[in-house]
């Protein structure tokens, strides 16, 4: 069944912060220890532990770089400067393992070689150069995508972390006016950024989340060092993603960084809608820890709820159209702008031909949305076609009952949408499950959706 998970984002949202409250939530280590060895590169290691923040239980994901990949993230010194007052709060600060905790990854030693460290204790030595001092990788989206493309990982989660790191380019591409391709990405091309949002989107994929809800991020003020130099906060990235995905940003008189690229491109990647249902039950609970040390204590809480409505009869279920008519776009801006909508959180769009004034042939674009997403949707519509106005209607519907289960077949495990209504009750298997199974098992895809058909007839 699908999950709603609510992440209260009132101390801000980083990669590290969202990958620990996840694994607190219950996300399957063994899952995520195969895809973290599975990573091509070099000079890492993982440690996940339990720390206290204002003496709170917390769940501590720490990746750990060695000297050659070293980098400020969670130096308070470097990043405000001595004068600031703040302690230096660097990773060597949760070095140490709680009970039935393990290391894994790939890390350095001073001899030059690296070890893999297993579950069971197991290390497997290889070689590597012996380079000294700091070395920054700047990788390229496409050198990113390439990475991911070799994990071993589900293709959800693949895509999920393809969705979070495009997010990322476009911000920076956007704040450095360079085209896409073009963009190098510094400290979110570091290997600590890649292990960050790649363990998010195996997590959440695993705890089988299909909704996120996000009111609103909490940010600091004041200014960072990065290596573009000093900049404001939010930094320009985390405020181009928030203005392209319509997130709700909050300033508080804190001085300092609460919100990193990283964690809004997750954000802007996870959610789904930010409103919480009026009444709701939390199922479970986890809180992750950040490094960095700011007036307010660094704890991003993710929490499994479900829905509990009151008066639901009286609460019509309601949903927007936007629709425009548009005469001179071709059918590639179309595509393109069909693909944007989605991303940013589209429910349907379509566009089918009409003809116009003066019998001109055109197109109408129809979009289908929430309430919430819907400024967001057609500033979209607005930057990538030539429409010069929307139609907006909010509609009434009424909709089967869905929930999202997982049905065992004779090729594995496949996600199946189970709806009904009254004692109507129909199974749609999910694409990208199906296709997964396809292309894993070089089968026809007619033949595992018939499989997964039959599988789910007896749920």
């Amino acid at each position: 069944m699908g999950k709603t998970l609510y992440l209260e984002c009132s101390a801000g949202i980083s990669g590290d912060m969202t990958a620990a409250a996840l694994l607190d939530l219950g996300a399957d280590r063994a899952v995520l220890d195969r895809v973290l060895k599975s990573i091509p590169a070099d000079g890492f290691s993982v440690e996940i532990s339990r720390v206290k923040k204002a003496g709170i239980d917390c769940c501590d994901f720490n990746v750990k770089l060695d000297a050659r990949h070293e980098n400020h993230d969670h130096d308070m010194e470097y990043l405000h400067g001595k004068s600031r007052g703040y302690m230096n709060v660097h990773s060597h600060g949760h070095s140490h393992l709680a009970e039935g905790e393990h290391s894994y990854g790939h890390s350095h030693s001073d001899e030059g070689e690296h070890g893999h460290e297993h579950a069971g204790g197991q290390i497997h030595e290889h070689d590597h150069m012996k380079e000294k001092g700091h070395h920054h990788e700047h990788r390229g989206l496409r050198e990113v995508m390439e990475i991911i493309d070799v994990c071993d990982m589900s293709e959800s989660a693949k895509e999920l972390a393809v969705k979070i790191f495009r997010i990322l380019a476009r911000a920076e591409a956007k704040a450095h006016a360079v085209p896409l391709e073009e963009v190098h990405f510094h400290e979110v091309g570091a290997i600590d950024s890649i292990v960050d949002i790649v363990t998010a989107a195996v997590c959440a994929d695993n705890l089988g989340i299909t909704d996120v809800i996000i009111p609103k991020l909490v940010e600091g003020c004041g200014t960072v060092r990065c290596q573009h130099g000093i900049l404001p906060v939010p930094v320009p990235a985390t405020a181009n993603i928030v203005a392209e995905h319509g997130l709700n940003l909050q300033i508080t008189d804190v001085q300092g960084e609460f919100v990193t690229p990283t964690g809004a491109a997750i954000a802007a990647a996870l959610q789904t809608s930010d409103k919480l249902p009026k009444q709701f039950a939390i199922r479970k609970i986890g809180i992750g820890a950040g490094k960095r040390t700011y007036e307010r204590p660094s704890i991003l809480r993710a929490m499994l709820i479900e829905a509990r409505e009151e008066n639901a009869d009286d609460t019509p279920d309601t949903i927007w159209k936007l629709e425009s008519n548009i005469d001179d776009c071709t059918g590639e801006a179309l595509g393109y702008v069909m693909e944007q909508l989605f991303a940013a959180g589209a429910r349907d769009v379509h566009y089918m031909p009409v003809y116009m004034k003066k019998n001109r042939p055109g197109w109408q674009l129809n979009v289908i949305c929430t309430r919430e997403k819907a400024a967001v949707l057609e500033q979209i519509i607005f930057r990538e076609t030539t429409t010069i106005g929307i139609r907006r209607q909010e509609m009434a519907r009424t909709v089967m009952e869905r929930e999202n289960r997982i049905v065992e077949t004779v090729y594995g495990k496949a996600r199946v949408k189970v709806c009904s209504y009254g004692d109507i009750k129909r199974y749609y298997p999910e694409y990208e499950s199906v296709a997964a199974i396809a292309r894993e098992q070089k089968l026809p895809y007619t033949e595992v959706y018939r499989q997964v058909m039959e599988s789910a007839a007896g749920l």
